[in-house]
């Protein structure tokens, strides 16, 4: 099916309060060279405690709308791609549509963790393409600092908060050329959050929603399954890796995105990432990279661009597209 959703925006948001390698030396037995040298980051964004997933993306939707003139009263959804939603029920999007006075508009929230985004892209794709929607809004957004265990030095290193959107709009010429979706559920246990029935029957537990990884189990992962996906997203477009011109990963680990990379051909030269100074913000992270290519000039009207998303599920998704 040819693709009639063009990309026409995207925006992005990032809290004010910078955490650094030095000040997590101080909760837990790490140093600024261990965290570099392992993940290559050097910073992330923290939400204020009264800060959550709905403000950060609302602030990203304005800055959408802002940076490219775009009236956003006929939206007429918003899918919303989240791990920390700010409750179970209501959705992060009806709280957006509420904020906003979109009248028009329809909302969702989907999880499929660090592949969020891309799963987002794909579901708007889809029903703008089939004509079941004209002008949709895309979300990735997290506040992780607020389920991350401090405790566990592998793992708190990791995360930061953010968000990112993107709009998608009807037209003739669609951004999207190819797509690739999959998930190994049977590994799904080696990236998880607290259960739901822990607390649905424990209220002292919702203070202590934390994410668990089995970092080594989902970087072999990772490593061996995501080349693979990238080169089926190419074969089904009948387009050559190696002409891609910039390759937006999940921002996951920069020791993983090298590997990821070498096995797949794609030089880390055409790979844009947003770990450095936001760490993983999961379903927010390929806006932020892709926001901070476009903003230094990299990104140029006219360019294929691959974006891929992999994380909890053990979830894998993505998308071959033509920018501008």
């Amino acid at each position: 099916m040819i693709s009639k959703a063009r990309i026409t925006a995207i925006g992005t948001y990032v809290p004010e309060k910078i955490i650094t390698n030095h000040d997590l030396e101080k909760l837990v037995d790490t140093n600024d060279e261990w965290i570099t040298r392992r993940t290559g980051i050097k910073e992330r964004r923290f939400a204020k405690e009264n800060e959550y997933t709905s403000d950060l993306s609302i602030k990203a939707i304005e800055n959408l709308a802002e940076r490219y003139n775009k009236t956003l009263d006929d939206v007429d959804l918003i899918i919303v791609c989240t791990l920390t939603p700010d409750y179970i029920t209501p959705s992060v999007a009806s709280y957006i549509q509420g904020k906003l006075g979109l009248k028009q508009a329809g909302a969702i929230d989907i999880n499929a963790a660090c592949a969020g985004f891309t799963y987002g892209l794909h579901l708007a794709n889809g029903l703008i393409t089939a004509g079941l929607h004209k002008k949709v809004i895309v979300v990735g957004a997290e506040v992780l600092s607020k389920i991350t265990d401090f405790t566990d030095r592998t793992t708190c290193i990791l995360f930061g908060d953010g968000a990112g959107a993107m709009l998608l709009e009807h037209d003739s010429e669609g951004s999207f050329l190819s797509s690739y979706n999959s998930s190994e559920g049977e590994k799904a246990i080696n990236l998880y959050g607290t259960n739901i029935s822990d607390i649905m029957f424990n209220t002292a537990l919702l203070h202590k929603r934390q994410l668990v990884q089995n970092g080594r189990e989902v970087y072999k992962w990772a490593v061996s399954s995501v080349p693979k996906g990238m080169q089926i997203v190419c074969q089904n477009a009948a387009f050559p890796i190696e002409k891609v011109d910039w390759f937006v990963p999940h921002s996951a680990n920069l020791r993983m995105i090298e590997s990821i990379c070498e096995r797949s051909k794609v030089p880390i030269q055409k790979t844009l990432t947003s770990l450095v100074h936001y760490g993983n913000t999961s379903a927010a992270s390929i806006p932020l990279a892709l926001d901070i290519g476009i903003k230094e000039g990299k990104v140029k009207d006219g360019e294929h661009i691959l974006l891929y998303g992999f994380g909890g599920g053990l979830a894998q998704s993505g998308h071959l597209i033509k920018w501008g």
